[in-house]
């Protein structure tokens, strides 16, 4: 398999080769502990120079999927995919079992917009009040897995941010402002590059594919609560979407699906 310097859509010869590298980790063909072939047979292998093996490798190494041991080599290193359901109540820690005490959130930034964009006021049936903007990054073990973008009603919601500052977690500080449950509504998934911030609040290098995910979140009596767009490292996360009936029926009842934006 020989690799260009650059192919013609101008994607960079090493990101092409950490990206061959990546799925062999991924589907076993490299398991955890597995030895990289050296620096020259990757360059022979690929049909490139030296140093875009390195930058391939180096780019691994920045996402905990690979590690150099002075004289020994570069190993795989011990890593999980996070399959993240998403369904009627979608909640990441649900997601993750046993592990779900590992996820932590922090705030990024949150402000009242007065006047929100129009889909926003729209799905969230607004009629020109004020919305709340809050800005989020959750992590699995210490490692930032995803970026969230959350509009809610700003008056239904008073408080949500400071709440969710202190407990870093999205469904206590629902509670703390009176929301004990909340569904799903709807949900579209795509994929694109990261944008610079995202590569930068989660630690990837330019170029990394996220899964982009565009949902609407309701209350049982189906009143929009939530618009919302998040952004999920395809490295480390697989999306499972699943809507039950249930979700279906109460959608039916409360009025027509939202649209598709959610930013």
């Amino acid at each position: 398999m020989t690799v260009q310097g650059r192919s013609a859509s101008g994607y960079s010869a090493w990101r092409l080769i950490a990206d061959e590298l990546r799925r062999e980790i991924f589907d076993g063909s490299l398991p955890p502990a597995a030895k990289l072939p050296t620096e020259g047979a990757l360059a022979e292998r690929f049909g490139v120079h030296r140093n875009t093996v390195r930058q391939a490798v180096a780019a691994l190494a920045s996402e905990d999927l690979v590690r150099s041991r002075r004289g020994s080599g570069t190993f795989v290193v011990e890593h999980s995919v996070i399959v993240h359901r998403i369904g009627l109540r979608t909640r990441l820690s649900d997601s993750l079992g046993r592990r779900g005490s590992a996820v932590s959130g922090r705030l990024l930034e949150s402000r009242t917009v007065p006047v929100p964009p129009a889909e926003v006021d729209e799905q969230l049936r607004l009629d020109g009040r004020p919305a709340l903007l809050m800005e989020s990054a959750r992590s699995v073990d210490g490692v930032t897995i995803s970026r969230g973008t959350h509009w809610f009603d700003a008056e239904r919601v008073a408080g949500i941010d400071e709440h969710f500052a202190r407990t870093g977690s999205m469904t206590a500080a629902l509670r703390a402002v009176g929301i004990e449950d909340y569904l799903r509504a709807h949900t579209t998934v795509g994929a694109r590059i990261a944008s610079g911030a995202e590569s930068s609040d989660m630690a990837l290098p330019m170029g990394t594919v996220v899964l982009v995910v565009h949902a609407l979140d309701a209350l049982p009596d189906g009143t929009p609560l939530q618009a919302g767009t998040t952004r999920f490292r395809a490295d480390r996360v697989e999306l499972d979407v699943e809507h039950p009936d249930a979700g279906a029926a109460m959608l039916d009842q409360t009025g027509p699906a939202a649209p598709d934006y959610a930013s």
